[in-house]
């Protein structure tokens, strides 16, 4: 029952977060694919696991018992993290910083998750920003980069 109520008011908070992301528009053209193509498409994907969720929420429900509301609560505040330090660190090390805590999260082994989180930092920004031409932010990384 907690699954599917759950999944529910997610599903209508990713509904009234798409109307809102849907009049995103950028005064000038500071990347290919606009504002809106992202967040909405995350919160496309939300609401498809939110609704499949409603629809069939599993082969029997669980509770939550404390370690799982701290691990939820460390996720938010590992993802709250990087929306704070996604400006001044830079991309690279906020992505690689927020990828480590997450993969420690969820038990990981300290080395792994460094590697990891190092390849996906360069990676992504590899891909997001030279290979989309989607700009990111540098953060540390500027001082290092000739203009």
């Amino acid at each position: 029952m907690y699954v599917r109520l759950f999944s529910a008011v997610w599903l209508l908070l990713c509904a009234w977060l798409a109307v809102v992301a849907w009049g995103f528009q950028a005064p000038f053209a500071y990347d290919p694919v606009g504002p809106r193509a992202y967040p909405l498409l995350l919160l496309g994907l939300m609401g498809a696991g939110s609704l499949w969720l409603v629809i069939k929420p599993g082969m029997h429900e669980q509770r939550l018992d404390i370690p799982t509301a701290l691990r939820s609560v460390l996720c938010i505040a590992a993802l709250l993290i990087y929306a704070v330090t996604f400006e001044p660190l830079g991309f690279v090390f906020s992505t690689a910083l927020s990828t480590f805590l997450l993969g420690m999260l969820f038990t990981g082994r300290p080395v792994p998750c460094l590697i990891s989180a190092a390849l996906m930092g360069v990676l992504l920004y590899v891909l997001f920003d030279l290979l989309l031409d989607v700009p990111l932010p540098l953060g540390l990384l500027e001082a290092f980069v000739e203009s």
